[in-house]
């Protein structure tokens, strides 16, 4: 196994929007080479022309810069070991791809189309290997000559790496331990095709991890069936091994399977890290961005899916992460995606921030809402109702009756708590505020509180319509806060008001 400083590497396909399962792999590998000391490598893997997206590359960077994952190299900030896009590095690809054929552990196959699917109709469940590759169009069924000419003549062909039957592939995976897989059940997979002069996902994923001198493969589990074809690569050119660590997979958040857009878009919760817009369809698919999380929440919850630091905290900062991280504490079984405790996420990351950035970060809500007001008070409110809240969004649903005053009262809070001689009694509140000088909470409350004590008042028939004049609903925090917000001119204001249209 490798043994050099511990590099790693993320390598997505820019075929779409960035799944939230492809974030937790990249997070993961940044753990790891942070807890080394090593270097986290972009490779943009973008051979498979048919399915490339326009701006699917940005997207993903884009999604890592809002999650404070950075790389050491890449595309976007280059390295020693540029180029960093597949698409960049094809006649690499097809000199490796030949010298397998040279030293004879890949050859070249002419078959048509038309010649495979007859076969796949001839034989059920047909497989290209060691069982049927010679009965098919092959240099290794034709003369070295023949094989020469139709090269030459430009005919297309595929090279495809020879798998010999009947042999024990040992995969040694961090995570997993010894993974044994027999060849058998293995195809003569496509490495290159002269169609397009571009490799498959195998040859080129190889290549690359040599030559950028990757240590460490660390990856999902949908990728552990491709490892023993893998082991036969770095084997065949006598590169030394990588070691493969192969994480669990993320299931729905109820019932079997791997999470997919479906269960987001059914349950109400994002599945990429950003919005996205398809090109095509013109369809905009939700992220966690967008939809008011926190990156430093995000992070955290998927550093908790599949991991864990070996004891019972759940707040963890990077750094801590990066301190704790080791593959004896991932789990080999797959990690449910608990949505609900992304948001408990969320809400515990905005208890943590100062009032002062989240005035900052609602003060752009605000801004949209066209409400202007002093930061000072801002944050004051914003003191009061933190507490209540999972997403900067939900502020103003929290705080709005700050700002604006009620043109309405809730009928079921009305029919309930209105009684006949509220307006006499607001009424008489109003004359106890208009006196009062120092109109501060603490000030407000004993006066108030004195006086309908003094004249054996229910306190809560005053209380609960007080606060209905003021906010609209019965709802929001201390009511000797909201006054004080308000300012008595305000209060009054709005307890005239609701009597006016109320009684």
């Amino acid at each position: 196994m490798i043994s050099h400083p511990v590099r790693v590497r993320f390598a997505p396909s820019p075929t779409g929007p960035l799944h939230i399962g492809g974030v937790r792999t990249a997070l993961f590998n940044y753990l790891y080479a942070k807890k080394m000391g090593g270097d986290l490598i972009l490779r943009i893997e973008d051979t498979d022309s048919h399915r490339f997206v326009p701006g699917a590359e940005e997207y993903i960077i884009e999604s890592f810069d809002w999650l404070g994952i950075p790389f050491d190299e890449g595309p976007h900030c280059g390295g020693k070991h540029a180029p960093y896009r597949q698409s960049e590095r094809k006649e690499i690809y097809k000199k490796y791809a030949y010298e397998l054929c040279n030293k004879g552990f890949a050859y070249f196959a002419f078959d048509t189309t038309e010649a495979l699917e007859q076969k796949r109709t001839e034989i059920q469940n047909f497989q290209y290997d060691a069982s049927t590759r010679m009965t098919m169009t092959n240099s290794l069924t034709l003369t070295a000559q023949e094989t020469q000419q139709l090269l030459e003549s430009g005919v297309p062909y595929v090279i495809r790496i020879k798998v010999e039957p009947n042999e024990d592939i040992v995969i040694h995976d961090l995570i997993r331990g010894k993974v044994v897989i027999n060849s058998t059940i293995l195809d003569d997979k496509v490495l290159f095709k002269s169609t397009d002069g571009l490799p498959t996902y195998h040859l080129a994923n190889i290549v690359d991890d040599h030559l950028m001198e990757i240590s460490h493969v660390i990856r999902g589990e949908e990728w552990l069936p491709s490892a023993p074809l893998h082991v036969l690569l770095y084997r065949y050119f006598g590169w030394e091994m990588p070691w493969f660590a192969h994480l669990p997979l993320l299931l729905k958040p109820e019932g079997a399977g791997k999470l997919s857009k479906r269960d987001g878009d059914r349950l109400g919760f994002p599945v990429f890290p950003l919005e996205w817009k398809d090109p095509k369809t013109g369809e905009t698919a939700s992220g966690y961005r967008e939809s008011g999380y926190l990156p430093e929440a995000v992070v955290n919850f998927l550093t908790l899916l599949g991991w864990n630091p070996g004891d019972n905290r759940e707040l963890l900062s990077v750094e801590d992460s990066i301190a704790l991280f080791s593959f004896d504490n991932c789990s080999k079984s797959g990690a449910k995606f608990d949505y609900k405790k992304a948001e408990w996420f969320n809400h515990q990351y905005i208890q943590l921030k100062p009032d002062s950035e989240i005035v900052r970060l609602f003060s752009v809500i605000l801004k949209e809402k066209h409400i202007s007001a002093l930061p000072e008070t801002i944050e004051q409110i914003v003191g009061l109702v933190k507490e209540r809240i999972n997403f900067i969004k939900d502020l103003w649903e929290q705080t709005a009756f700050f700002f604006i005053p009620p043109e309405k009262y809730d009928e079921k809070a009305v029919a309930k708590r209105w009684k006949p001689d509220s307006a006499a009694l607001l009424t008489e509140l109003c004359g106890v505020l208009e006196k009062i000088a120092d109109f501060s909470a603490e000030n407000t409350e004993e006066i108030v509180k004195q006086w309908i004590e003094a004249k054996q008042y229910p306190l809560g028939n005053i209380m609960n319509v007080f606060r209905l004049s003021l906010v609209g609903e019965l709802k929001g925090p201390s009511i000797f806060n909201i006054t004080e917000i308000l300012g008595k001119e305000e209060v009054v204001r709005r307890v005239s008001k609701a009597i006016e249209i109320l009684k």
